[in-house]
Formats: C-alpha cells, sequence, structure tokens
C-alpha cells in the first residue's frame, strides 16, 4: 500500500469527481491520503472530506505562508483555534514563500515559528512548504529544534547539501511528482541520500507526474512517483512502497 502524505482533495477542482478520485486511489493501492490544510477558508471543505472518509482521509491543520497578509495574527487565532475543536494528524502546510512575493517575510517567518513552537506543544509532525527560502527555512527550524520537532519538507527539490541538512535535522523529504519529470535534477539527489528518509505525495491537484503531466493531478497518480524513486534505487516499487508507507505511519501515526 501508498500513502500519499499530501493532497489537497478538498479543493475545488474535485467538487464534479471527488468520490471517484479516491476511488480510483485506493483501486490503485493508494490507502490513505494526508490532506494538509491553507488557511481558514478551506478549513470546512477539509474537514468534510476527512469526516466523510475517515479510514483514508487524514487531515492536518495549519496556516500556508502564501495566506499570510495583513491581518495574519487573527488568522493564526483561528487557525490554532481547531487545535481544540478536532483531530489532526500534524500541522501543515506551514512554512516561508519568497517565490512570487518578499514583502511580507517577516510575517511569514513570524507565523512559521509560531506554528513549529505549536507543534512542539502538541508533540505533532510538521509539514514544510520551502520555495526560494530553504536558507530562511532550515535558520528558523534549527534555533527552534530542540530533539522533538519533526515532519517533512514538502515537495523537496533542492540540492544534495540541503537533502543531508533536511535528514540530519530529523525530517524527511517529500517527494512527488517532480522525480519524473524528464529534466529533473532530483534523481541524482536522491540517489546519493538513500531511500530510508522519503515520504511520497502528489501535491494534487498540482504536479502531476508523468506520464500526465499538465493535466490535474490526483492521488492515484502516486504510483508513477513510486515507480521512479523505485528505478532510481534499483529495487522494486513494492520495496520502495514498504519503506515510505512505513516512514508515513510512523510519522503521522496513522
Amino acid at each position: 500500500m501508498l500513502i500519499d502524505t499530501h493532497s489537497h482533495l478538498y479543493s475545488d477542482d474535485y467538487s464534479d469527481d471527488r468520490e471517484a478520485v479516491i476511488a480510483r486511489a485506493l483501486s490503485s493501492d493508494v490507502g490513505k491520503i494526508i490532506l494538509p490544510n491553507i488557511d481558514s477558508r478551506s478549513v470546512t471543505g477539509l474537514l468534510t472530506v476527512a469526516h466523510d472518509h475517515p479510514e483514508v482521509c487524514f487531515p492536518l491543520m495549519g496556516l500556508h505562508p502564501s495566506s499570510v497578509g495583513e491581518a495574519y495574527v487573527a488568522e493564526l487565532d483561528r487557525i490554532t483555534g481547531w487545535f481544540s475543536r478536532e483531530t489532526f494528524f500534524g500541522v501543515g502546510e506551514i512554512g516561508i514563500d519568497l517565490y512570487w512575493d518578499k514583502t511580507r517575510q517577516r510575517q511569514q517567518e513570524d507565523v512559521f515559528r509560531q506554528q513549529l513552537r505549536l507543534a512542539r506543544t502538541l508533540k505533532l509532525p510538521v509539514v514544510i512548504h520551502v520555495r526560494e527560502s530553504f536558507r530562511e527555512v532550515y535558520a528558523i527550524l534549527e534555533a527552534e529544534q530542540e530533539g522533538s520537532l519533526t515532519g517533512v519538507f514538502h515537495c523537496f527539490s533542492g540540492n544534495g547539501e540541503e537533502a543531508r541538512m533536511v535528514i540530519d535535522a530529523g525530517f524527511f523529504l517529500g517527494i512527488g511528482g517532480v522525480v519524473t519529470f524528464k529534466n529533473s535534477s532530483l534523481p541524482g539527489v536522491l540517489e546519493k541520500a538513500g531511500p530510508h528518509r522519503l515520504v511520497l505525495e502528489t501535491d494534487s491537484p498540482w504536479l502531476s507526474p508523468a506520464p500526465h503531466r499538465g493535466k490535474r493531478n490526483e492521488p492515484g497518480y502516486l504510483v508513477h512517483v513510486a515507480d521512479k524513486v523505485a528505478a532510481i534505487f534499483s529495487v522494486s516499487s513494492e520495496e520502495i512502497a514498504e519503506i515510505t508507507t512505513a516512514n508515513a505511519r510512523s510519522l503521522f501515526r496513522i
């Protein structure tokens, strides 16, 4: 069985066929799907999907860096308030995104730091969004790490040195469709890092793996990611499924 450790299955992109998408995932042996949150507007959809499929879908709660705006203090309060109302399996999606806009870098860093501290208090893993921000993310993580923080560097696409830093910090590399792209440098990075600190993800509805690149992504396509990772290490897809599923089960306690 495979576990998709990062899917936005509650997105409106699935409004017309969500049940069919879940059925296709299950028929492809993708038996568990982790659902990271975006902001307060996405919570209702997130929880609806999780409540409708409690044996398959496992919700996280967090404030995505791209949703950090002027009123971020109030928004973060709304997000953190949910932890006393529902059961969540991690804090995410959190992090820093400096790709589109750097004007709220300080606010993003503040929100990231506060959510790391929340994860420490709640003893939950974190799912970290890193885009043009590895140095900033790692500096804050290193300052906040007291030995108990763990989680995933979502959609990892860094170099070999960054992969080693992530692993040495006690975190996992989240590997998705990018690894299947023709010109991706990720296969060479993973070959040196080894398979034992990897989890697999789709980031659906985005970043579809080959041969579905350019189309809407879905959890069932995780098999293509698993097959590519298996080819990188010259092992069977079943062995990669066993390793990455055990990692995901242990990390998210599912």
